[in-house]
This record gives structure tokens, C-alpha cells and sequence, in this order.
């Protein structure tokens, strides 16, 4: 049996006694269940070191108690457990406690006609903290879509047109020649731009709200911009998709409305931050849009 005691140097007291807003451990490895998947996760957690004397925390204490996370699906209420696990470790030592989940959430999405169906990731952070019994969550998520720049598609029509009356003036028009002339690139001279595009939302959760409401934010999203990017797809369902980005014309200040006004009618949020990334393929820059939201409280 060893003679000698284990030093504890977390105990020790600081040299310089001053406290500190948030320590603890970044990237941690973590199997998590959400929505009834186990995926692969890197978590935060954290305290604050509220005692200035105190020269460390105890991050062991942290890590075990993240053990909670890989056995129940993450709800609120199992948030709210581990933080207070924090904070029972570090009694007299913090009075905050944070974490973070970052993970790819997947979702399979149908295809838009044929039977198929495929696989999408949603990159997610689930944000958490407590202080005394002031709990708060906080989700990331972004969203992939196509979007087809309004303009591009108006000067594409112009040439077109313009391509009409060089091939048609003064000519009597045939249903046939001109149903050819519609489907040939001759006649279709130009085509508008579209680019893969990014919403990122970061969304303030109701206080009461338990199960976290991820696939429910996601849908409305999607079905609010109207052209989600696909996963497995046949011809019909590429020309659909094709429709579906000719009837949604947007540049990114329109996808940004269109994201505020459907999220606004999302149960269970009480404000959020969205912001959209248009990946110009026109320009070698992007356009950005951001829009915010806070529910006016009764």
C-alpha cells in the first residue's frame, strides 16, 4: 500500500485570487441519443470559478457526470440534471454551469416524386446553463436549401425573348416549330444562377419546454424556403426540383423574411437569430442576411 497521499493541486489556493466567468473541458468525445439516434458528439462543459481562492476546479467531477448523457435521450429536463450535477460537485466553488452539444443531426428525407429517400445532416449545438434555478437552452442549426437569384432569372428571360423575335419576326408561327424551339438550346439562350445556399438559426427556447423541438424547427424551415436540397433523386425528381426553384425565386433578404415570419409560428421558441448565406455563383464573395425576433412578453 502506497504510504503517500495523492496531491490534490486543485485544492491548493491561488496565487492570485481572482474568479473566473467559465473552466472546464472543450471537444469532449461523447456517444449522445437524440431523437432516438445515437450519434457521435463533442461536448463543452463547464463552470464558473466563483471562489478567487480556490486555484482550480475538479474537471474529473465534470466529465463524470456527462455519463447521463449516453444513456437517456437529450431533453431539457436531462440538461438541467447534469448541470445541477456541476454544480452539486463544485459546491462552494461555482454558481454557474454550462454545456454544449455539437453534433450533426440526421433526418431521411423523402425525394420530391420517386420512391427514393436518403440521409441529410443538420449540423446542431444545444446549448445549456444554470445558475441558482435560472435554466436556459439555446439550439444552432443549419440548414442547407438551393436558392435562384430573382434577378438572373428576369435578364435570362429577356434573352430569350429577344431570341423569339430574332428567329420569329415577320414569320406565321407553327405550334410544332415553336414547341421545338422551346425545348432546344437555341431557343432557351440562357438560364438564371442558382447557388447552394445556408440558413443558420440560433433560437431561444421557452423555460417549460421539455422535449427539444429540432425536426419540428427543421420542417418549418424548409417548408417555409420551398427548395431543401435533395439526397437520392431520379430525373422526375430533379425536374421538380427544378419547378420548385423556378416558383421560389429569393435572394437572400426574401429567404430571411421567409425564415422570421414561419419561425415566429414555431411552438416553443421565444426568440432567435437568423442568418442566411447566399454561396454566390456569380460573385466570388457571398450575400448575407440576418433577421432577429423576440416574442413580446405578456
Amino acid at each position: 500500500m502506497n504510504a503517500f497521499t495523492l496531491p490534490d493541486i486543485a485544492n491548493q489556493s491561488a496565487r492570485q485570487a481572482l474568479p473566473l466567468d467559465w473552466v472546464g473541458m472543450c471537444g469532449i468525445a461523447l456517444p449522445v441519443l437524440l431523437d432516438g439516434q445515437r450519434l457521435s458528439a463533442k461536448v463543452d462543459a463547464g463552470v464558473s470559478l466563483d471562489d478567487g481562492n480556490s486555484r482550480g476546479i475538479h474537471m474529473s467531477r465534470l466529465y463524470l457526470a456527462l455519463e447521463a448523457l449516453e444513456e437517456e435521450n437529450l431533453s431539457s429536463a436531462l440538461l438541467r440534471q447534469v448541470l445541477a450535477r456541476f454544480l452539486v460537485s463544485h459546491q462552494g466553488l461555482s454558481a454557474r454551469a454550462y454545456l454544449n452539444i455539437h453534433t450533426d443531426l440526421l433526418l431521411k428525407r423523402p425525394a420530391l416524386i420517386s420512391p427514393l429517400a436518403g440521409w441529410k445532416s443538420y449540423p446542431t449545438t444545444i446549448s445549456a446553463s444554470l445558475k441558482q434555478q435560472m435554466f436556459h437552452v439555446e439550439l444552432k442549426i443549419e440548414v442547407p436549401y438551393s436558392s435562384t437569384c430573382p434577378c438572373s432569372a428576369a435578364l435570362a428571360r429577356q434573352l430569350i425573348q429577344q431570341q423569339f423575335v430574332d428567329d420569329f419576326a415577320n414569320k406565321s408561327l407553327q405550334h410544332a416549330e415553336v414547341l421545338a424551339w422551346l425545348g432546344s438550346t437555341k431557343g432557351i439562350v440562357a438560364t438564371p444562377h442558382s447557388q447552394r445556399s445556408y440558413a443558420q438559426l440560433h433560437l431561444h427556447l421557452d423555460d417549460f419546454i421539455d422535449e427539444l423541438p429540432l425536426t419540428a424547427i427543421i420542417n418549418d424551415a424548409e417548408a417555409a424556403l420551398g427548395t431543401a436540397v435533395q439526397t437520392a433523386v431520379k430525373r422526375p425528381d430533379e425536374q421538380a426540383f427544378a419547378l420548385a426553384n423556378g416558383q421560389n425565386l429569393m435572394f437572400c433578404e426574401d429567404a430571411a423574411r421567409r425564415l422570421n415570419l414561419a419561425l415566429q409560428r414555431t411552438p416553443g421558441i421565444n426568440r432567435f437569430h437568423i442568418r442566411v448565406i447566399h454561396a454566390e455563383s456569380l460573385h466570388a464573395h457571398d450575400a448575407v442576411a440576418e433577421s432577429s425576433w423576440h416574442r413580446e412578453q405578456q
